[in-house]
């Protein structure tokens, strides 16, 4: 502690003298103090000096650079002061790089040098990204392109401002293009709308063909194949302006002699070769059996303006040449669609409303009822058919019982004759088909016993005598025999 005060003693002793001799002079008059640090300095001066000289003593500095405007950091930490402090009035250091170090790049980007530099060093490691951030990212091909393609400037280190528009630097190949002539076609010098910047070649898979697809058959890589003669503004959208050959060397169908429309989409797509072809066949729909055949099949000697819509003007043959039934001779309709679709005659469906095929009339073969190719004069009784099984019945015996020959009185058209159903009976004679009876029967033979005379019944089938006469006690007249049951019983419930 005793020699730090001496030294601070001996410092400000030399100081006293020194500013004493200064303020003196030559005249040997007082002068004003003028601190060599500047007016109002007000650090105090054992922060940097010590008894030792007027030279910074490193030992003892203490003085923090970076509370001041310009922290001392990267490079300017290794600078000695002067170089940044000349008068050593520190009032009057530079903050700004240009004030002290030379513009090499001669104002072509800026002064703002901590865009691109850093204290560390000038070397610069991240020039792309900082390009990102300017009004031309390098994007694309640009992203691989070197510094001197874009900046043609004398030097290196000048960065001229250059146009960020395509044409500023492309100009020369928009004039050179003659696949196709950009300049003859009046294209746009906005390349990108042909072009993309991702690509590594010129070729045009940007432009918008929209107003004409470029599809298929059209997805040519050259323009010229299309537009001929370097002409892309005045080409017809038409198909036939490009297709008349193909149009007029097509003889399957013969397009010019059919008088086809040479608008070629309303039959063909862009497709190579022309196929798929799909022309518009509304009026007469081609479906089934019609559906996959070459034009010509029905297109005879290549009549494709007059071809008849009308089954027979192809099928005459087939309706002739039909035994089964013979068309001709039960003098069937020409309108083939009256009972066949186009599924290649089968099923054929004919309108049977006037006698319903319904169950056992359904799925026989035309023959089966029309015998012998009677198709016209076939009668609808059921009887003209089923008279043998009429005959051979015999539960009951239908012919010898005079059943009525109306089939229908009593079957319906099932299977097997059954359910049969004599509904009169309720009506004329005795209910079976309702009261008590009803369901308690299976076979006209459980009451009918004799099979030859439907006229007599037997009632004690089912009614034993001890129950009718444990029954009938004390009832006068009773007799234990049909006739009488159906007597008191007429309607078959108790009295």
């Amino acid at each position: 502690m005793r020699r730090l005060s001496y030294s601070i003693a001996a410092l400000t002793i030399m100081l006293i003298g020194i500013f004493s001799l200064y303020s003196i002079g030559n005249t040997g008059r007082p002068n004003p103090i003028k601190p060599p640090h500047g007016d109002n300095f007000n650090i105090s001066c054992d922060v940097c000096h010590s008894a030792k000289g007027w030279k910074i003593d490193r030992s003892i500095y203490s003085f923090d650079h970076n509370s001041t405007a310009m922290p001392l950091i990267g490079q300017h930490e290794q600078v000695d002061c002067k170089l940044c402090h000349p008068t050593l009035i520190f009032s009057e250091a530079k903050t700004q790089c240009v004030q002290c170090h030379n513009d090499m790049h001669e104002s072509t980007v800026g002064k703002e040098c901590s865009r691109c530099h850093t204290p560390q060093s000038w070397l610069v490691n991240n020039i792309t990204q900082i390009h990102q951030e300017s009004r031309f990212p390098l994007v694309g091909v640009h992203g691989t392109a070197d510094c001197y393609q874009c900046h043609k400037s004398e030097s290196l280190l000048r960065f001229d401002v250059i146009g960020t528009e395509c044409y500023s630097c492309h100009s020369d190949k928009y004039a050179a293009t003659t696949q196709p002539n950009h300049i003859a076609s009046g294209f746009s010098t906005n390349c990108t709308d042909c072009h993309t910047i991702y690509s590594n070649t010129w070729t045009g898979d940007g432009f918008n063909h929209s107003f004409f697809p470029l599809t298929q058959g059209h997805a040519l890589p050259n323009c010229s194949q299309c537009h001929t003669n370097g002409s892309l503004t005045a080409i017809s959208p038409e198909c036939i302006s490009c297709h008349q050959p193909n149009y007029s060397a097509t003889t399957n169908p013969n397009h010019i002699s059919a008088n086809f429309s040479t608008d070629c989409k309303i039959c063909h797509t862009t497709a190579p070769g022309w196929k798929p072809a799909n022309f518009d066949h509304t009026i007469f729909p081609l479906t089934l059996g019609h559906s996959g055949r070459e034009c010509a099949q029905c297109h005879i000697n290549g009549n494709y303006s007059n071809t008849s819509s009308e089954c027979v003007s192809c099928h005459q043959t087939d309706f002739n040449a039909t035994t089964d039934p013979n068309h001709v001779s039960s003098g069937f309709s020409t309108d083939c669609k009256t009972c066949h679709n186009t599924a290649g005659w089968k099923p054929a469906t004919f309108d049977h409303t006037n006698f319903a095929l319904t169950q056992g009339h359904s799925g026989r073969q035309c023959a089966e009822c029309h015998i012998n190719g009677n198709y016209t004069s076939t009668s609808s009784e059921c009887v003209s058919c089923h008279l043998p099984n009429y005959n051979a019945t015999t539960n009951p015996v239908h012919s010898s019982l005079n059943f009525s020959t109306t089939c229908n009185q009593c079957h319906t058209t099932a299977l097997g004759w059954k359910p049969a159903s004599y509904a009169q009976h309720d009506a004329l004679s005795f209910p079976i088909y309702s009261g008590k009876h009803n369901g308690q029967w299976s076979n006209c033979s459980d009451c009918h016993t004799n099979a030859s005379n439907y006229k007599e019944f037997t009632c004690i089938t089912c009614h034993q005598k001890t129950d009718m006469d444990d029954k009938h006690k004390g009832e006068s007249g009773y007799v234990y025999a049909s006739a009488s049951c159906l007597h008191c019983h007429p309607n078959g419930s108790a009295k």
